[in-house]
C-alpha cells in the first residue's frame, strides 16, 4: 500500500503543472477573443417579431428571406432568426454588424425596408429592435 501512495503522490506536481497550463491557455484565448480587431466597433441587434396565428406560415416565409438577404450585405458578421419553443409565433432576429456604418446602410438597403413593410401588418405587437454593443 504504501508504494501506491507514493506513485499517487509523485503525480500530483504533474497534475498541478496540467492544471496550470490549462488555466493560463484559457486566460490566453480569452483575451485573444476579447481583443479580436473590429470588435469593439461591432453593433448587435436583438430583435423581436410576434407574428399573428393566421400569418404565422407567410411571416416565417418573410423572416427566413430576409436573414438570407441580409446574410449577402457587406458588413453582415451574422444573423439568425429564432422561434420561441413554447410559442411558435414569437421570434428573435439576432444580427452582428461590423459597424454602425454597416448597420445604417444594411437599414436603408431596399430588402430590409420591403421585408419591414411586410412583416409590420403581420405583428401582433410593435416591431422591437434593439441594438447593444459589447461591455468592456
Amino acid at each position: 500500500m504504501p508504494i501506491l501512495s507514493k506513485v499517487n503522490f509523485m503525480r500530483w506536481p504533474l497534475f498541478r503543472m496540467w492544471a496550470v497550463l490549462v488555466l493560463i491557455s484559457c486566460g490566453v484565448a480569452g483575451q485573444a477573443l476579447a481583443q479580436e480587431p473590429g470588435a469593439r466597433d461591432r453593433i448587435y441587434v436583438v430583435t423581436h417579431a410576434d407574428l399573428l396565428g393566421p400569418n404565422m406560415p407567410a411571416g416565417k416565409k418573410l423572416l427566413q428571406q430576409y436573414v438570407a438577404d441580409s446574410r449577402k450585405e457587406k458588413g453582415c458578421v451574422r444573423i439568425e432568426v429564432y422561434e420561441q419553443v413554447s410559442r411558435l409565433n414569437h421570434h428573435m432576429i439576432v444580427e452582428v454588424w461590423e459597424s454602425q456604418q454597416a448597420f445604417d446602410a444594411h437599414i436603408a438597403a431596399a430588402h430590409t425596408v420591403q421585408f419591414r413593410q411586410q412583416i409590420d401588418p403581420m405583428l401582433g405587437s410593435p416591431y422591437d429592435e434593439r441594438l447593444h454593443h459589447i461591455l468592456e
